[in-house]
């Protein structure tokens, strides 16, 4: 990862590479699946998300509207779990990720749904899904 500000210090200069909001542990109800019974029945999901962009303005300035607005994105993410209906977690995966990856600014991001109780004597079955607009470095 290419740093993207430099800080003075008196021992050496550090490179601050980009920042990482992490979403853990988002429990929320929806209804997901295609039997029956899934589909009229609300169950638990548990989303993850993990989003890196640019902060140097951020930091810099330290002023809210350079920053990428986690709450926005939590909240867009809510209202699509509880106002959806999903057979599938990948559907939903991806749907969140659309979400999370939305700005222009994040270079990465990725998001995790858990089902807990889906199978019997597992804790919880999740996907995971992942957006990367970085580009690789070149050694021209």
């Amino acid at each position: 990862m290419k740093p993207v500000h430099k800080l003075q210090s008196p021992i050496a200069p550090l490179s601050i590479s980009e920042a990482r909001i992490q979403i853990s542990n988002l429990r929320l109800r929806t209804y997901i699946g295609f039997n029956p019974e899934e589909k009229t029945k609300q169950q638990d999901v548990i989303v993850n998300a993990e989003i890196h962009y640019r902060a140097d303005p951020t930091f810099s300035s330290d002023d809210q509207r350079d920053a990428l607005n986690y709450k926005l994105i939590t909240k867009r993410m809510i209202r699509h779990i509880e106002n959806g209906r999903f057979q599938l977690l990948e559907k939903l995966t991806a749907d969140l990720l659309a979400i999370a990856a939305e700005s222009d600014r994040v270079s990465y991001a990725e998001v995790r749904v858990d089902k807990p109780h889906a199978l019997r004597f597992a804790d919880s079955v999740s996907v995971t899904l992942s957006a990367d607009r970085r580009q690789p470095d070149r050694h021209d």
